[in-house]
Parts: structure tokens; C-alpha cells; sequence
């Protein structure tokens, strides 16, 4: 029972925090590894069990979207869906002890973007949405794909970085287009995890259920939600927590 609320609470507050700021695998993917799941399909797992919590919230936020910057939306999706696949494929081949090895510096370097984050969007932001070439815009959305198909711990702020590089201003729409990219390559990476026998079940329908009315939840009310940079530094905390414990393991 224990085991239950503590993969259910994990899953809630995780799509809450993946739908207003990001950082929810700082959550979730500590807890399967606490509830005995092997790092790698404790990875996998998490992935997973994002997804819902995606869909969610950009169904919550499918008014704001709109095409900007010098990519089509279909040319992103495609491109965030090879960059999947790519970090897919690279976990599966990843082995368990050299993943629990790259685990803390993955945590690590996700909570640096996470709290440079809001800095990092404002610099970009700056340049007006002045969108990049079509050659580096797509090598940017390829890059942070890849990173997402592998580790999905700080994709949220890794793609709202990237839509400000390739000509995005519109805040909310980025946040929309966010879940839209992180549901497909949660999708897909999952597909490629499932393939492999990566993904513990029983965990994941609990975590998964959870997330999607978090996600949810969590859309709905960002817009009412006047200190997020107080849910941006809980975050951070929760996050550099995790490094220094898994740094400790």
C-alpha cells in the first residue's frame, strides 16, 4: 500500500509539475528506483508514465498553439521523432551499471537548466523571436530530442529553450507545443522501451493514471498561478536533492 501511494503521490505531482514549470522525472524516477525497479527500466518506466500526463496538458493548452519561427509544426514532430527513437535506442544498448553511473550527472545537469532556465528563455527572448536558419533550428530540435529520448529529466525547459532559438515568443504556445513534442517522444521512446521489455507494469498503470490527472490539473490552473518562480525554486531544491543522494548511493 505504501509502495502504491508513494508511486501514485510521485505520478499527481509529477504532471502538475511537468505541466506548469517541468521537473517532474526528479520525482518519479527516484521513486521506481526506491520501489526496487532497475535504473535503466526505472528510466524507461518514467518515460512512460509521462505521457499521459502530456497528452493532458496540451489538450489543455491545443488553443494556443501556432506555428512560428522558420520550422513547420509537421517538419518538428518529425524531427523530434527521429531524435526519439535515436535516444531510445541509445538506453536499451546503455548497460544497467553504466546508467546508474550517468544517472547523477544527468540529474545534475537538468537541475542546472532547470534553474538557468528562466534566464536562459529571457536571453533568447531578447533577440525579439527572431527565428534561426532552418538548418540549425532543426539540429537544435534534434539534439534536445535525442536527450529526451534518453533521459527525460529536464526536456521541458531543453525544448522551451529551443523554441526561443528558432523564432517562438508566444509563452503559452511554447508550453502547448512543449507537451505535444514531450508526448510524442515519450510515445515513441516508450514504444522502443516496450519493444525491449524495459517497462515494469504494474508501477507504470499506477504512476501513469496519476500523472494524467496532474497533468491535467496542472494545466488548468498555471494560468491562475501568480509565484512560479516559488514552484521553480522548490523544484531546483528537489533536484539538486536527488544529485546529491544518487552522487551519494
Amino acid at each position: 500500500m505504501f509502495e502504491i501511494l508513494l508511486l501514485a503521490g510521485a505520478g499527481f505531482a509529477a504532471g502538475v509539475l511537468n505541466a506548469v514549470a517541468g521537473g517532474g522525472t526528479f520525482l518519479t524516477l527516484p521513486a521506481l528506483i526506491h520501489v526496487g525497479i532497475p535504473p535503466v527500466s526505472a528510466n524507461a518506466t518514467a518515460t512512460l508514465t509521462a505521457l499521459p500526463g502530456y497528452l493532458s496538458s496540451a489538450w489543455a493548452f491545443r488553443n494556443d498553439m501556432e506555428p512560428e519561427g522558420s520550422l513547420g509544426l509537421r517538419a518538428i514532430l518529425a524531427i523530434s521523432a527521429v531524435g526519439a527513437i535515436l535516444g531510445a535506442l541509445l538506453l536499451i544498448v546503455t548497460p544497467g551499471d553504466t546508467f546508474l553511473w550517468i544517472v547523477p550527472w544527468l540529474l545534475l545537469l537538468a537541475t542546472v537548466l532547470f534553474a538557468a532556465g528562466p534566464r536562459l528563455i529571457r536571453l533568447l527572448r531578447r533577440q525579439g523571436g527572431h527565428a534561426a536558419g532552418r538548418l540549425p533550428s532543426a539540429l537544435a530540435i534534434l539534439a534536445v530530442s535525442v536527450y529526451g529520448g534518453y533521459f527525460n529529466g529536464g526536456l521541458g525547459i531543453m525544448l522551451l529553450a529551443a523554441f526561443g532559438l528558432i523564432g517562438y515568443a508566444n509563452l503559452y504556445g511554447m508550453n502547448g507545443l512543449k507537451n505535444v513534442l514531450s508526448a510524442v517522444l515519450s510515445l515513441l521512446s516508450a514504444l522502443a522501451f516496450v519493444a525491449a521489455g524495459l517497462i515494469a507494469w504494474e508501477q507504470a498503470l499506477v504512476m501513469a493514471a496519476s500523472a494524467a490527472f496532474g497533468g491535467y490539473v496542472g494545466a488548468r490552473q498555471s494560468r491562475r498561478i501568480a509565484r512560479t518562480d516559488l514552484l521553480r525554486h522548490f523544484v531546483t531544491a528537489v533536484g539538486a536533492i536527488m544529485t546529491i543522494l544518487f552522487f551519494l548511493r
